[in-house]
């Protein structure tokens, strides 16, 4: 790995898209497990644990968004217009579940908080398998043209892999979710919460080794560049560690760390995804040579340049806002006339 421009942009983009992953994914997942229970009180709560943070998380997408777009505009152009379909759902479903948020408990009645409840929950889990999904077609690769441009279907989108994918993903950022809900509750709440998180690492992981072995055996140049490249395995290593951490540390009632460990999986996790991409930044298949990279992809070094020192400045402002607002509203949830 040659660190020039184009690979600094490589890694940035990629650290937004995980710092998102690592932040939002903890919101999708109270989402998903928010019909879980049945009392308001206790919804309410699971919607204020999140409530201070969830719109400072999605902030990440944004700049990742907006850092694709500039240091590579031919991937942003092919992969926005290829995955058109699916980015107009992924964008509906994190607009109605931000809505039902805000307008949740604006009325009293039960039909009223019960059609919010169900569309923040089913926006949840539709973000997180869409956002899987899309991730599942980037490592298998897409069909892609001579020109650059995305030649297949939405339908095609839709193959086991990426499915399978898809539901790792929700099922990560379920159990992501929960340790973060345990953390944020106290009493009835925290102890139903507690369970549900078993269940969830449970799910987890039978879908992280299922997906892994599936990789290995049925996305061909994965699996050449992790035989070509050895050293890859002591990251498999920090990932399997991190995930047998997780319940390790969730028994021993150490929830933040347990909370850690999950953060390290999702870190792992896409370091992973990363390297095994790169220099790729769009793999087409069946016809490699079309692909996209870091070089035939990108903007000019100019303009690389000069984004990295906008970048330099921006990234340090997100990353102090979302440190602030995680310290100023840390401990456990409090039901007030001003929450949700």
């Amino acid at each position: 790995m040659t660190f020039d421009l184009n690979t600094i942009w490589f890694i940035l983009v990629g650290v937004l898209f995980t710092g998102y992953a690592m932040l939002d994914g903890f919101d999708l997942g109270i989402g998903a497990l928010h019909l879980f229970t049945k009392k308001d009180e206790e919804r309410r709560v699971l919607l204020n644990s999140i409530g201070p943070v969830w719109d400072g998380n999605e902030v990440w997408l944004v700049t990742a968004g907006g850092a694709l777009f500039a240091a590579f505009p031919n991937v942003y152009a092919t992969v926005f217009s290829g995955f058109y379909l699916a980015f107009y759902l992924l964008l509906a479903s994190l607009i109605f579940r931000a809505v039902a948020i805000e307008f949740r408990s604006k009325q009293p009645m039960f039909w009223w908080r019960q059609m919010w409840d169900i569309g923040f929950a089913g926006g949840s889990i539709l973000s997180s398998l869409l956002l899987g999904v899309a991730l599942g077609n980037i490592a298998q690769g897409v069909p892609v043209d001579e020109r650059g441009e995305f030649a297949g279907t939405f339908l095609g989108l839709l193959q086991p892999y990426p499915l399978l994918v898809g539901i790792t993903t929700v099922a990560l950022f379920m159990m992501h979710g929960a340790i973060y809900g345990v953390m944020k509750t106290e009493g009835e709440l925290h102890d139903k919460i507690r369970r549900w998180a078993m269940n969830a690492i449970i799910f987890f992981v039978i879908c992280a080794a299922t997906t892994t072995m599936a990789t290995l055996l049925y996305i061909p140049h994965i699996a050449a560049r992790v035989r070509d490249n050895p050293w890859l395995f002591s990251i498999v290593l920090a990932n399997m560690l991190a995930i047998a951490n997780i319940p390790r540390e969730f028994h021993r009632g150490k929830d933040w760390l347990a909370f850690l460990s999950s953060c390290a999986t999702i870190i792992t996790l896409m370091l992973l995804f990363g390297l095994n991409q790169y220099p790729y930044m769009v793999y087409s298949l069946p016809n490699p040579e079309n692909s996209l990279t870091i070089h035939n992809a990108a903007s000019s070094s100019r303009t690389l340049e000069t984004m990295l020192i906008i970048a330099g400045i921006g990234v340090p402002i997100v990353i102090a806002y979302t440190v602030c607002i995680y310290w100023i509203f840390r401990g456990k949830v409090k039901i007030d006339r001003m929450s949700y």
